[in-house]
């Protein structure tokens, strides 16, 4: 589909425009993002302005530069309060990071990829990839392959085509295939693994959060490193991880949160 065509009209192209400007990090220029976007100069510039008016964006005049604007710390702290499982989990989390001694990872699904909602580091922290409010892959993480996992079949299939299957390290399941192979798997034991599938070193235990009818609310994980632990010691927490899995569930019956697509 052409630029001009998005399926979602011009509030569409309007979101990618912000998601490239998230994406960068950083304050942008109009020509770095000219450059990305598919739609032609005076449709991008068109969009910026609207998005700069609305205060979704800012302009900082002097270096001609784009950033995220203070309306969407607004929108993100509403979201984050109306479709977030943090709230109403932090009690748990500390339950659990208090028991184990290790990090505890809350995370939800978002357009197929994993968006880490809260975390509790461990008695001795470990740097690594995730953290609140970064996203992550879906198929190489312990609390994406877990929500993969209890997905409906057309969530599934949807989950799936925005993998990118990039191998991060030996141990990455980098196939459609392997992936859903190894999803069974995970269904039959009840809990996922991270076999250092992400990142180096970095391992872990994790369990969905599951609605009383079968829908994936989010997940749980308990992670640690190899240094310090193993799989089979994680694995041994899993019956406490579910417990904790199901408070929270418990806790979110009273809460309406958005579909997990």
């Amino acid at each position: 589909m052409g630029a001009e065509g998005h399926a979602d009209g011009t509030v569409g192209k309007a979101l990618d425009v912000l998601d490239m400007v998230a994406r960068h990090g950083r304050p942008v220029r109009f020509s770095d993002l000219l450059t990305q976007a598919d739609y032609p100069k005076a449709t991008l510039y068109r969009l910026l302005q609207t998005l700069t008016h609305q205060g979704m964006l800012t302009l900082d005049p002097d270096q001609g530069t784009y950033a995220l604007g203070v309306r969407l710390v607004r929108l993100a702290h509403a979201a984050w309060a109306q479709s977030s499982l943090a709230p109403i989990a932090r009690p748990y989390l500390d339950e659990l990071a208090a028991k184990t001694g290790e990090t505890i990872h809350l995370a939800q699904m978002d357009q197929g990829q994993v968006l880490y909602v809260d975390k509790r580091n461990a008695a001795r922290p470990v740097e690594m990839f995730a953290q609140a409010g970064k996203v992550g892959p879906a198929y190489c993480t312990g609390v994406g392959k877990a929500m993969l996992a209890w997905a409906t079949p057309e969530a599934l299939d949807q989950a799936l085509a925005r993998q990118s299957f990039h191998r991060h390290t030996d141990h990455t399941l980098d196939t459609p295939d392997k992936l859903v192979t190894e999803l069974k798997a995970i269904r039959a034991r009840g809990h996922a693994f991270d076999r250092e599938e992400h990142e180096r070193g970095i391992i872990c235990c994790a369990v969905p959060i599951l609605s009383r009818t079968g829908r994936v609310l989010g997940a749980l994980s308990v992670t640690s490193t190899t240094a310090r632990t193993t799989l089979e010691a994680l694995e041994g927490q899993s019956g406490l991880i579910k417990d904790i899995a199901a408070k929270i569930a418990t806790e979110a019956e009273s809460w309406r949160f958005p579909e997990q697509n």
